[in-house]
């Protein structure tokens, strides 16, 4: 999730632990503690791009860092203020406020490594990176706390209802998830596209309202789109034929070769292209831009620049995320596209 919520949730799970003994201190520092595992985008520029990408919520977003790092700001927080015997209180606080971070991370399309050094990258997928519906309320909630006593009951009342607002809203995400996922099939064959061997179901920008259906079969990919508003629009179906493209494992690589590390990143729900004598790789778990410029452009939002040499190896490797796209973006039309069709 983005910063601002991760400083709410920390700050909020930090409020349950220690609000009553540490008034605002402890909003602050579970706050702080909350931020603490996104500190891995720092340590980007020291890896390949592609490497980069499966380092992010990688080991920083673990239960081991959790449980590591927890003892020590307990240790260094309780020296602070001259609080050892409170130690304990100040363990549970940090580990709280940290370990909650990736576990609602697990939520959002990325995932984490929770259970490093295994491979596995958890994700249920059902929540965007940024919600200001789940984000907002949750926020306004720790707000309020700040401006009461820290002993009053109404400031523990305020404060629980955000986090059962917040879970909620979390599990609400998964609901409508399951339920579109179990018609994805249908909606499809209603549209005369047999045999999508695999689907992947995922929320639209900004919202859980409207979804992404990501489907696969042998020739092409399908993407369509579902409101919980109204029935499935087969005229918003958007086909991605896989003529043209390069398979990830025959990629040639000046040197160490990051096609395994790309197939990992994206699932295998990636394609490569050859356009303006460069490579592209597009990951489409990450959506395309479709909705969101009226149809305008078409173009994944993440993937990467693989620059070659003349004998067609890879030597360099960019970010690439579409210029024109932003001056595309039609909010009026993708609003039209969650509530009214």
């Amino acid at each position: 999730m983005d910063s601002l919520t991760q400083i709410v949730l920390g700050a909020s799970v930090a409020e349950v632990v220690a609000g009553k003994k540490f008034g605002n201190k402890a909003i602050l520092w579970g706050a702080i503690a909350g931020t603490i595992p996104d500190l891995d985008v720092f340590l980007r520029f020291l890896y390949h791009p592609i490497e980069a990408s499966l380092i992010h919520r990688g080991f920083s977003h673990s239960l081991i860092f959790a449980l590591l790092l927890s003892p020590l700001l307990a240790h260094f927080i309780s020296k602070l203020y001259k609080s050892e015997n409170e130690y304990k209180k100040w363990l549970y606080l940090f580990f709280g406020a940290i370990v909650t971070h990736p576990i609602l991370d697990m939520f959002t399309n990325y995932g984490t490594q929770f259970l490093w050094p295994l491979d596995t990258r958890i994700s249920f997928n059902t929540i965007f990176v940024l919600d200001p519906l789940y984000t907002v309320p949750f926020a306004l909630c720790v707000l309020i706390c700040l401006f009461l006593r820290r002993d009053a009951k109404i400031r523990q009342r305020v404060n629980l209802i955000g986090l059962g607002y917040s879970s909620l809203y979390l599990l609400w995400g998964v609901s409508v998830k399951l339920f579109i996922l179990s018609n994805s099939q249908s909606y499809f064959k209603e549209a005369g596209i047999q045999n999508t061997s695999r689907i992947r179901v995922k929320p639209m920008p900004l919202t859980s309202f409207y979804w992404n259906i990501l489907g696969e079969n042998k020739d092409e990919y399908v993407l369509g789109y579902k409101s919980i508003f109204y029935p499935f629009n087969e005229e918003d179906i958007q086909v991605i034929s896989k003529k043209d493209h390069i398979r990830i494992d025959k990629l040639k690589w000046h040197g160490q070769s990051y096609s395994k590390e790309l197939k990992r990143f994206c699932n295998d729900f990636g394609y490569v292209i050859s356009k303006d004598s460069s490579l592209y790789f597009f990951d489409l778990r990450f959506g395309v831009s479709t909705m969101l410029t009226s149809k305008k452009n078409r173009e994944p939002f993440f993937g990467y620049e693989l620059k070659t040499n003349s004998s067609g190896e890879i030597i360099e490797t960019n970010p690439y995320r579409p210029k024109e796209l932003w001056s595309d973006v039609n909010f009026d039309y993708y609003l039209n596209k969650i509530f009214l069709k």
